[in-house]
């Protein structure tokens, strides 16, 4: 598991493929590969990685198979890339961010990038199959950083998060650029909720789910609206 808060920015040294498998050598920064392991799992960019060899205190080697070459954005990645890094958690670690898995969902372009004096903007492309787990108020990881939504249109597929200065200093936020990819992981407890109200209205009401769909979007809301407050509701009594 991680937090969500990046530790620090890691550079890429060496890139090789071989049989659908990408090996890449990441340089970090001094002392965060203390106490690490071959075996011991490290977020790149929001993805869980595991380290296959420790070649020096800062080169640190991992295999990433092709699954998730194909959903991340670490299939782009070259010599010279920097990336958002964080160690696993450990046992009662303060949980800064929101709890991650590291198991990315989808990856997603940057649609439009604003500046309002210390503070960044970013917006991002929402696509429509997960636009149910996307709310404003709501927590989002991007490339491994815990943020929260701060405004979101279905209807347009779009979302924006804005950046404070240390969360800019902190991670690769600021090296990117319109129609860069990012990886995204949707908070996982919104999800299962978000699933089960929909999935339980649609049980009870059967025929009549068209009719009252139809019925909320008149009124202004939708059943994801609906089970995304019954999410606030019961973290508010938890």
């Amino acid at each position: 598991m991680f937090t969500g808060i990046v530790s620090s920015i890691a550079v890429i040294k060496s890139v090789r493929e071989s049989g659908g498998i990408k090996t890449f050598e990441i340089c970090f920064e001094e002392g965060f590969t203390e106490h690490l392991e071959i075996g011991a799992s490290v977020a790149v960019d929001g993805v869980c990685l595991t380290v296959t060899e420790i070649l020096s205190a800062r080169l640190v080697k991992f295999d990433v198979m092709l699954q998730s070459l194909i959903i991340t954005t670490l299939n782009e990645l070259t010599v010279g890339k920097k990336v958002n890094v964080e160690r696993a958690a450990k046992d009662g670690a303060e949980i800064g961010g929101h709890p991650l898995s590291g198991h990315i969902d989808f990856s997603t372009k940057i649609s439009a990038i604003s500046q309002h004096e210390s503070n960044y903007c970013i917006r991002f492309e929402l696509p429509h199959m997960w636009k149910s787990y996307v709310f404003a108020k709501g927590y989002i990881a991007i490339n491994g950083a815990s943020l929260t939504v701060s405004d979101v249109s279905k209807s347009e597929g779009w979302f924006e998060v804005w950046l404070i200065p240390e969360t800019r200093r902190a991670t690769t936020f600021e090296l990117k650029s319109i129609e860069d990819k990012v990886n995204i992981e949707i908070e996982r407890g919104t999800q299962v909720v978000v699933d089960t109200v929909r999935d339980t209205i649609k049980e009870t009401l059967g025929p009549l789910m068209p009719l009252f769909e139809q019925f909320l979007i008149e009124n202004g809301t939708d059943v994801d609206s609906i089970a995304h407050n019954t999410t606030k509701s019961l973290s508010k009594t938890l």
